[in-house]
C-alpha cells in the first residue's frame, strides 16, 4: 500500500460521518479512529506490517500521514494549519488551501510558475493548482495585491485550510 493511498483514505474517513475504519490488504493493516472531541480534525492510524522503506524516506507530509510511521500503538494525530510564526504577517492576507491535495506552482512541469514572490495579482487570478484525487483545482488569489511569500514547495502535500501564500493586499 502506498502512502498516497493511505492519505486518500485518511481524507475520506475524515470527511465522512464514520468514527472508526479498519482496512487490511497484503499484510498491511490500517486502522483509523476519530477523536470524539474534534472528529473533523483528528485521526489515529495503526499499521502492523513492516512497511516499505520508501515510506520512511517520503518527503515532509501532513501530520495525519506521519502517523502511519508511528509505533504499532494507536496515537492521536492533530491536523493544524501551518503557522508562519511571524508577527509581521498579521497584516497580510493568507490564501488557504480549500482541500487536501498536492500543491503545484505551474500548470505543467515544463511551464513557468503562476506567481513568484513580488508578483502583482488580481482577486480572480490563478496562483496555483491543488490536485485532489486526479482533479486539478485552480486556486485564485482572492484579493488584489502582491505575493509576499510562498509558504509551500512545489509538489508538497497540503491540508485543508493550510496557508499557501501571503499576499500584501492593495
Amino acid at each position: 500500500m502506498k502512502i498516497q493511498e493511505i492519505r486518500e483514505i485518511i481524507k475520506l474517513v475524515d470527511q465522512s460521518s464514520i468514527d472508526e475504519f479498519s482496512y487490511e490488504f497484503d499484510g498491511v493493516k490500517v486502522k483509523m479512529k476519530k477523536n470524539s472531541s474534534s472528529p473533523s480534525q483528528s485521526a489515529a492510524v495503526q499499521t502492523k506490517a513492516a512497511e516499505e522503506p520508501a515510506q520512511a524516506s517520503a518527503p515532509a507530509a501532513p501530520k495525519q500521514a506521519e502517523a502511519v510511521e508511528a509505533a504499532p500503538t494507536e496515537q492521536p494525530v492533530q491536523t493544524e494549519a501551518a503557522d508562519t510564526g511571524n508577527a509581521s504577517n498579521e497584516d497580510l492576507h493568507k490564501i488557504l488551501s480549500p482541500m487536501v491535495g498536492t500543491f503545484y506552482q505551474s500548470p505543467s512541469p515544463e511551464e513557468e510558475a503562476y506567481v513568484a514572490v513580488g508578483t502583482k495579482v488580481s482577486a480572480d487570478q490563478v496562483v496555483c493548482i491543488v490536485e485532489a484525487m486526479k482533479l486539478f483545482n485552480e486556486i485564485e488569489a482572492e484579493v488584489d495585491g502582491e505575493i509576499a511569500e510562498i509558504l509551500v514547495k512545489d509538489g508538497q502535500l497540503v491540508e485543508y485550510g493550510q496557508p499557501l501564500f501571503l499576499v500584501k493586499a492593495n
